[in-house]
């Protein structure tokens, strides 16, 4: 994040702006992939008079950066007029797609239109990879045909990566494609629960060894002796700060109008087809009680030696149970970076091992360190 930016988020968090707001304009999509963690079918989404309601208040509210994302945002006969609108009300706009429904009059459009960013999801550099993630033949090549569109028009195109049991061994690949693309590529080992809180899809995710390898690649983290690091010494200033920027900056929109402190947090905190958006945003008792908390009031990571460099997500602590607890997938990360066990996996091998929190032992048990091993797969 450059200064300019760092300086803007420490002004909106000051001011209680939201800054950045995430929209998904439908749950619809052509694809149907294995990871997806939304329900495809439409149960009264927005219509597009709503949504330019809404455009109009997030404007209105200080929202500066939007990202209009799905299910797939071309599913939408009107998409085309939300994004018109969006950029009358100069948001600075962000797309996320499959490419898969972009052709010559669309990446006109996108370019005429003047998106800052097109994301595509690409999983694979191998067709049958990729195409088995979405379960869409041929979606990898038109996917790359709509990057190679884009690119032609000048339009701002970048790949998301979802690393997953299936694609584990691509990435390379990914990096490789883009780069012949001339595209920017991100690469993200998180695999999320379904909304509704099924925890089935986290079996897709890769765990300890593979982890550790993408952590410990070069050519995806950069300097790896300093994302490696071990943890410093916790002091007040990591204790007091805000864990992200879920409820404070950012916050997401559903197709339906329910609105979320993040699109990976889905505590429902109000309506916009029942309430203001600013009235959500200022007064909703959920969204709060999100803002409310800082490191140093999470019972298990405040003693954790990670807590000022864990990549915690509240979201994924709160679909886990509880908004205040550990993120089990965020400690599986700090282990894979640095080797050592999170306050959270100490807890839970401790009770496997039979032993109370004073750390007495209760029952016989298995090594504390093969414990810590069982812990993390």
């Amino acid at each position: 994040m450059t200064a300019l930016m760092q300086e803007l988020e420490s002004k909106a968090l000051g001011l209680g702006v939201p800054l950045n707001a995430h929209l998904d304009v439908t749950y619809r999509c052509n694809e149907r992939c294995t990871h997806c963690y939304l329900d495809h079918d439409d149960h009264g989404e927005m219509a597009l008079a709503e949504i330019k309601n809404l455009l109009d208040q997030l404007a209105d509210a200080g929202v500066l950066f939007l990202t209009l994302s799905g299910g797939e945002i071309l599913m939408r006969m009107d998409f085309f007029d939300i994004l018109k609108h969006a950029r009358q009300r100069q948001f600075c706009v962000r797309l996320k797609t499959n490419g898969f429904m972009i052709r010559e009059k669309e990446a006109d459009a996108l370019r005429n239109l003047g998106v800052q960013e097109v994301r595509i999801s690409i999983y694979s550099h191998r067709a049958e990879i990729h195409d088995g993630i979405t379960k869409l033949p041929g979606s990898l090549k038109r996917s790359l045909a709509a990057i190679r569109l884009l690119k032609s028009r000048g339009v701002n195109v970048m790949i998301g990566n979802v690393l997953m049991v299936q694609n584990v061994s691509d990435y390379a690949g990914v990096k490789a494609l883009a780069k012949d693309l001339g595209v920017e590529v991100t690469i993200d080992p998180t695999i999320t629960p379904r909304m509704d809180g099924d925890r089935s899809l986290l079996q897709l995710g890769i765990r300890d060894a593979q982890l550790a390898d993408v952590f410990r690649d070069s050519e995806l983290v950069g300097n790896v002796d300093e994302f490696c690091a071990l943890p410093g010494a916790v002091d007040d200033s990591a204790l007091d700060m805000v864990p992200c920027s879920a409820g404070h900056t950012y916050c997401y929109i559903s197709p339906y109008g329910d609105v979320y402190p993040c699109v990976q947090f889905p505590l429902p905190c109000g309506n916009v087809r029942k309430d203001t958006f600013l009235n959500i945003w200022r007064n909703s008792t959920q969204m709060n009680e999100v803002r409310s908390i800082r490191a140093r009031d999470l019972p298990t990571c405040s003693s954790c030696a990670h807590v000022g460099s864990c990549t915690r997500c509240p979201g994924l602590a709160y679909m886990e149970g509880n908004m205040r607890g550990p993120s089990s997938l965020d400690c599986e990360k700090s282990f894979a970076r640095t080797r050592i066990p999170s306050a959270n996996m100490i807890s839970k091998a401790q009770l496997s091992c039979g032993q109370d929190r004073t750390g007495n032992t209760l029952l016989p048990a298995q090594s504390f360190s093969s414990l810590i091993q069982i812990t993390i797969h």
